[in-house]
């Protein structure tokens, strides 16, 4: 005949399973937003390095005519960044100017970063701006 704290000892209660379960939710719980947050942060290269390249190409195009462009084409640019989360567009400021924008491709990955969604680099004068914000830039 079995005692009862051999009876017990074969398995798990109702409670501690229920108690397990709940840590492990509100661990989920708080992991899962910072872990969608990470991720948007890091996608966020794509559209830099999209930027980044614009900006070479419109430096080495000013030093060889004096002039910037506003055509992406003329500048070896895509009009979409290397992984297809941002579209690229290019426009002329003023004589001195050009202002390129990456902004977040429409039900994309980053659709749902709205802090960031548009991304910017504007020359004006020589004067560099990144847009809109240091942290956008992951800088």
């Amino acid at each position: 005949m079995r005692t009862p704290a051999a009876r017990h000892a074969r398995g798990f209660t109702l409670i501690e399973v229920l108690t397990v379960c709940a840590v492990a939710g509100v661990l989920a719980g708080v992991a899962l937003p910072s872990y969608q947050g990470q991720l948007q942060r890091s996608r966020r290269a794509d559209a830099v390095a999209a930027l980044t390249r614009l900006q070479q190409a419109q430096e080495q195009a000013h030093a060889a005519t004096g002039l910037y462009s506003d055509d992406l084409r003329a500048l070896h640019g895509a009009a979409t960044s290397s992984a297809g989360l941002y579209s690229i567009a290019v426009e002329l400021t003023g004589a001195d100017g050009w202002r390129a924008t990456a902004t977040a491709v429409a039900g994309g990955a980053q659709a749902g970063d709205h802090a960031c969604a548009r991304l910017s680099v504007e020359v004006v004068q020589g004067f560099t701006r990144f847009g809109p914000s240091p942290d956008c830039w992951n800088r």
